[in-house]
């Protein structure tokens, strides 16, 4: 079987979140985005939320001007970021699940449960030329349901496997990989992209980049916090080559 290069797409929330802090211009996220391009990032991931806590509108402009990478906009599916985005046009849209009181993204996206809901959103974004992800749980009835509602592409939560890693439970480590393994199995073989994120880092990201199912990971707090530390153009490529190793397993 031929392997598909495996793409890295940079999260640069948590940069707008530091420079919100002091409410003032820096930390520039759009700065970061470049950076971590020139690093070796095939793309670029922001979550413009409701409350603006990090991303905000006029990043998203700045980001679409600049970029001659694919920009990925994560966002709830309301009818304000929908218009937000059929506005701007990104090259991908993510729509993930959202709450106030959350300090991130919990847990995957209820395709099952808001399909009536999710079906307009995803055809108005698709008519207007973009290429829609649902950020959902590893499960096979949950890619069923995708490829029902039309979503060409599913992005992986491989929040529940981090944590197993962070915590060194073996058993569950595996549980939670099997579940990765088979979700993309079966979502590939009925024709969608997989894709995967949330919370992975340089200890847990080899296993998910040797499922040869996925093109593509999102990270972005990790390479945020480990930029403190060795600079973002460092953390990005430190990432590129962890992720390689996991590549290579692949027989």
């Amino acid at each position: 079987m031929a392997i598909l290069p495996l793409r890295l797409g940079v999260n640069i929330d948590h940069v707008a979140t530091v420079r919100n802090a002091r409410g003032g211009p820096h930390p520039d996220p759009i700065r970061a985005a470049h950076l971590a391009v020139l690093a070796g990032a095939d793309g670029i991931t922001a979550h413009l939320r409701e409350d603006r806590r990090h991303i905000r509108d006029q990043d998203m402009e700045r980001l679409k001007r600049q970029l001659f990478v694919p920009l990925n906009f994560e966002m709830a599916a309301t009818s304000e970021m929908i218009g937000l985005a059929t506005a701007l046009r990104p090259h991908a849209s993510c729509l993930v699940p959202e709450k106030r009181e959350e300090r991130t993204t919990e847990g995957g996206l209820d395709i099952i449960g808001g399909h009536a809901h999710l079906r307009p959103a995803i055809q108005e974004l698709k008519g207007a030329g973009i290429r829609v992800s649902l950020f959902v749980e590893p499960e096979v009835e949950v890619m069923e349901a995708a490829r029902d509602l039309g979503a060409p592409v599913v992005e992986l939560h491989t929040g529940t496997y981090c944590e197993a890693v962070a915590e060194g439970d073996q058993a569950r480590i595996d549980h939670e990989l099997e579940r990765l393994r088979r979700a993309a199995a079966h979502g590939g073989g009925i024709g969608l992209e997989i894709h995967a994120g949330h919370g992975l880092a340089l200890d847990s990201v080899r296993p998910v980049a040797a499922i040869p199912q996925i093109a593509e990971l999102n990270i972005g707090h990790f390479l945020i916090g480990e930029a403190i530390f060795m600079g973002l153009d460092e953390a990005v490529r430190a990432m590129r080559a962890a992720m390689d190793e996991g590549r290579a397993q692949i027989v």
